[in-house]
């Protein structure tokens, strides 16, 4: 038996791009792995991380979804019926958010970690666990899997990139 010792990943390299780009019309797109630090699949003690089917029956059902990014990244794209509440600024909306039903919260995905922040600050503030649910995956798993985005406010989509 091998034991491994460390693993690293690739340095960042000048110009890193933190969400996939398209580089044909048919569903092929480039993926940077040089940006961020990867974050916890678990992020606190009754935070729920979900993955893309239950993202879509929570949009199914009507309920909200968060992208916690930057306007901008959240202009350039963003998942169908998301609304943009940028982590920084999480808690001046803390009182738009329900606590009686889940909301699902997500970023530029794995490495990002814009939606932990969010959700450490939530948490600090006393809004339930339960009614927060991680979306880990993120902009970059939800473009890479070949699921839809539409521009947020005044924005691009990833495949529409002009």
């Amino acid at each position: 038996m091998t034991t491994v010792t460390a693993l690293e990943r690739f340095p960042r390299r000048a110009g890193a791009c933190m969400v996939p780009r398209p580089t044909s019309p048919d569903g092929v797109f480039e993926v940077d792995a040089t940006w961020g630090s990867v974050q916890p699949i678990a992020l606190a003690a009754g935070v729920r991380t979900v993955g893309e089917l239950e993202v879509i029956e929570h949009l199914e059902h009507g309920a909200l979804v968060v992208d916690t990014r930057h306007a901008g990244f959240h202009r350039a794209a963003t998942i169908p019926g998301a609304v943009n509440l940028p982590h920084e600024h999480i808690l001046d909306h803390i009182g738009d958010l329900e606590t009686d039903r889940a909301t699902v919260f997500f970023c530029n995905g794995p490495q990002c970690a814009a939606t932990p922040d969010a959700v450490r600050a939530l948490l600090g503030a006393g809004h339930p666990a339960g009614a927060i649910l991680y979306y880990r995956g993120g902009i970059h798993d939800w473009i890479t899997l070949g699921y839809p985005t539409v521009p947020g406010a005044g924005g691009r989509s990833a495949e529409n990139p002009q």
